[in-house]
């Protein structure tokens, strides 16, 4: 009775998460003026329209800048604290991850009014700088985690055998770590950009007039308007993700570092 049911509740899921995503991308190309699902024709009209929407391409730009720039901070700070996890003689390491890991169990909200009070408040950051430490905070699970599960997969003998043959441990780390890293650290800045530019919450909270990112631009969008352009700008989010992450599994094999995870 287990896997009937088990299977049962895999397909409500599905269903729950794909149907939404079918209605939207089947709106965006509606010839009509308003969001309505069956569409009233087919028509490229409003991705047309996105494409051309500056304050969509400003904010595209922006949440893209903070979505680089808090994934290099947090690899910056996760590999070599991935490193010391695994690697080093560090006392607590499972507190010490557990702590890397925590923004994944925090609530956003919570993250983003601790970080409202403390840094654009209490230290009078603006908005780009508090969302950039934000945004690096939410992305050091990724860093910690991906790249852990690919160190976990490699051979500590390897490192071992570059030092016992005379190399010095920063020759031994660039010449065997770090390509044993490498398809982690692409893996988790893929996963870190894309969570990132979609982010909601903390943006949402953290927003300025001088800086705003794209998923709040639309939310915004949404509600003075009711138009499917909105509609067209998501599918096209929806589209780079989906080539991103079939490109990252071409290149780098998700299912072999995530398998990782586990182990």
């Amino acid at each position: 009775m287990k896997r009937p049911i088990t299977a049962a509740l895999a397909v409500i899921g599905y269903v729950i998460m794909i149907v939404p995503i079918i209605f939207v991308v089947a709106t965006a190309f509606t010839a009509g003026s308003t969001l309505r699902f069956p569409p009233d024709g087919i028509s490229l009209r409003w991705f047309d329209e996105a494409l051309g929407y500056e304050p969509f391409i400003e904010a595209a730009i922006s949440s893209l800048e903070l979505a680089v720039l808090a994934t290099a901070l947090a690899l910056l700070v996760g590999v070599p604290a991935t490193l010391a996890i695994h690697r080093g003689k560090l006392p607590g390491k499972g507190l010490v991850e557990g702590l890397f890991l925590s923004p994944l169990i925090v609530p956003e909200l919570v993250v983003g009014l601790a970080l409202f009070q403390q840094l654009m408040i209490g230290m009078d950051l603006d908005n780009f700088s508090t969302l950039l430490v934000g945004h690096t905070a939410l992305m050091l699970p990724y860093a910690v985690r991906v790249t852990g599960a690919s160190l976990a997969l490699a051979d500590p003998g390897l490192e071992e055998a570059a030092r016992g043959l005379g190399a010095s441990p920063l020759r031994a780390f660039f010449t065997v770590t770090l390509p044993v890293l490498r398809p982690g650290i692409f893996s988790a800045g893929l996963l870190s950009v894309v969570t990132s530019f979609n982010n909601v919450p903390l943006s949402l909270l953290l927003q300025g007039r001088d800086f705003r990112t794209l998923p709040v631009t639309m939310l915004d969008y949404v509600q003075q308007s009711y138009d499917p352009m909105v509609a067209a700008a998501s599918t096209l989010i929806l589209a780079a993700t989906v080539v991103i992450a079939v490109i990252a599994e071409r290149t780098v094999g998700f299912a072999k570092i995530f398998g990782g995870i586990n182990q």
